[in-house]
């Protein structure tokens, strides 16, 4: 019972900060939110910022547990990591909107704070291991700048989605970018802009 109270106040606490920002964050509005009793939530966390750091915590460990390699399909080629890309910026903008809201207001809120945000980075570089490895996999060159633009652009359509526009198609932003990686440097992909072969 005990436990099941903790994560209602968690859950609650990262739908307040996926709703209304991290300002909004306090004891009484994550009891008012989570249907507990005033003083449910201070009595697991103390302090605001212990408050803070169970939401991190909680954060990092769902997505953890959501996005564990083992349990998702496995991305094969190029066309798997533009599908697999493409499957998670939904998820994350869908039914995790709250969450990746959460997580964004939270790196900003504790740049000046690092041990209390460390979780939440150290699950990031965990999964920008994972990417790397797939890129490996599929067979893109130079795969450590590649992640990194990868990983930018998912940002960006991100919190473009959660934030502009909520109607935003992200796969041809993913593929083109995807198959523009998988150029070896160098080379071009020998078709023109509209798919065709360049005349010589």
């Amino acid at each position: 019972m005990a436990a099941a109270t903790r994560e209602r106040a968690l859950e609650a606490a990262v739908e307040l900060l996926g709703a209304e920002g991290v300002r909004a964050l306090t004891h009484a509005r994550v009891d008012e939110r989570a249907g507990l009793p005033p003083g449910s939530t201070s009595n697991w966390f103390r302090t605001r910022r212990a408050l803070l750091g169970g939401v991190v915590d909680w954060i990092a460990e769902r997505e953890r547990a959501d996005f564990d390699p083992a349990a998702l399909p496995a991305m094969t080629g190029i066309d798997g990591l533009v599908e697999g890309m493409c499957a998670m910026a939904e998820l994350q903008t869908g039914p995790f909107a709250a969450r990746t809201r959460a997580r964004y207001a939270l790196f900003l809120e504790l740049t000046g704070d690092p041990d209390l945000g460390e979780p939440l980075r150290q699950q990031r570089r965990e999964f920008e291991q994972w990417t790397e490895r797939i890129v490996i996999a599929v067979g893109i060159t130079e795969p450590v700048p590649a992640t990194r633009a990868l990983m930018a652009l998912a940002d960006g359509l991100l919190l473009h989605r959660l934030t502009v526009d909520p109607a935003l198609d992200l796969r041809p932003a993913i593929e083109r970018a995807v198959r523009a990686l998988a150029v070896p440097p160098g080379t071009t992909a020998g078709r023109d802009h509209r798919g065709g072969r360049r005349s010589s």
